[in-house]
Order: structure tokens, then C-alpha cells, then sequence
């Protein structure tokens, strides 16, 4: 055969299989093709969101930190402020009692004063009877003459 008609055969038969291709193999595979540009798009497109939300997951995740610092900060200053009310209500019950015990500590020293001049004043209207009935060289009978012996007290107490 002639190589002319060779080379016109093997023309049509390119022409032919280039045109079988592009109308049955060529649409599939641009489907294909897009198919799979759509899914790396929607990959990145995912993966960008999620590094979004990350950032965002991050910024959230700082700021609880933040509140729960600064609200474990207003625990401590609450706790401290009330320790320190508790300190000065303790004070304040101290001095409170202090003065309270001072205050029955003195009237039980006015009532051990009192109680010691009674005595002394006793003592002394007892020295002074012995006296005057050593003076008066009898006996004065202290039940018969105790209207005497108020108004001797009454003169000792007056000073």
C-alpha cells in the first residue's frame, strides 16, 4: 500500500479515537477533575474554619482564664477582708471583756475596801468600848448600850 493512504488512515483513525475520547472519556474526566478540586476546596475551606475556631477556641479559653483569675483574686480580697473583720471583732470582744472583767475586778476591790472599814470600824468601837469601860473602870454591856455605840460607829465612819 501506499503510504499516503496509510498516513490519511492513520489520520482518520487519530482524528477518530481524539474525538471518541474528548465526546465519551473527556467529560468524565473533567467531572473527575472537579469533583476532586470542589473536595480540596471543602478541605481547606474546613481547615481554615477549623483554625478559625481554634484561634477562636483559644481567645475564649484565655479569657476564662482571665475571669477565673480575677474572681479567684475577689475570693482571696473577700477572704482576706474577712479575716480581718473576724481579727478586729475578736479585738473589740477583748477589749470588751477586758474592760467588763476590770470594771467586776473593781467593784470586788470597792466591795473588799468596804467590807475591811466595816471591819476595822467594828474593831474600832470594840477598842473604844474596852476603853472607855477601863476608863470607867466597869463594864459596858454592848446589848444594853448599843444605841450608844451606833453613834460612837457614826462618829468613827464621819472620820
Amino acid at each position: 500500500m501506499d503510504i499516503a493512504v496509510t498516513l490519511v488512515v492513520q489520520g482518520l483513525a487519530f482524528f477518530l479515537v481524539v474525538w471518541l475520547v474528548m465526546h465519551f472519556g473527556w467529560p468524565g474526566f473533567i467531572n473527575a477533575l472537579e469533583t476532586r478540586q470542589k473536595k480540596i476546596a471543602e478541605g481547606l475551606a474546613a481547615a481554615n474554619k477549623g483554625q478559625k475556631d481554634l484561634d477562636d477556641a483559644k481567645l475564649r479559653a484565655q479569657e476564662i482564664i482571665r475571669e477565673a483569675r480575677d474572681k479567684a483574686a475577689q475570693i482571696v480580697e473577700q477572704a482576706n477582708r474577712r479575716a480581718n473583720e473576724i481579727v478586729d471583732d475578736a479585738k473589740t470582744a477583748a477589749v470588751t471583756e477586758g474592760q467588763r472583767l476590770v470594771a467586776h475586778a473593781h467593784e470586788e476591790i470597792s466591795l473588799e475596801v468596804t467590807r475591811a472599814r466595816e471591819g476595822l470600824r467594828k474593831q474600832v468601837a470594840g477598842l473604844a468600848v474596852r476603853g472607855a469601860s477601863r476608863l470607867l473602870s466597869r463594864e459596858i454591856d454592848a446589848s444594853a448600850h448599843a444605841d450608844l455605840l451606833d453613834k460612837l460607829e457614826l462618829e468613827i465612819e464621819r472620820g
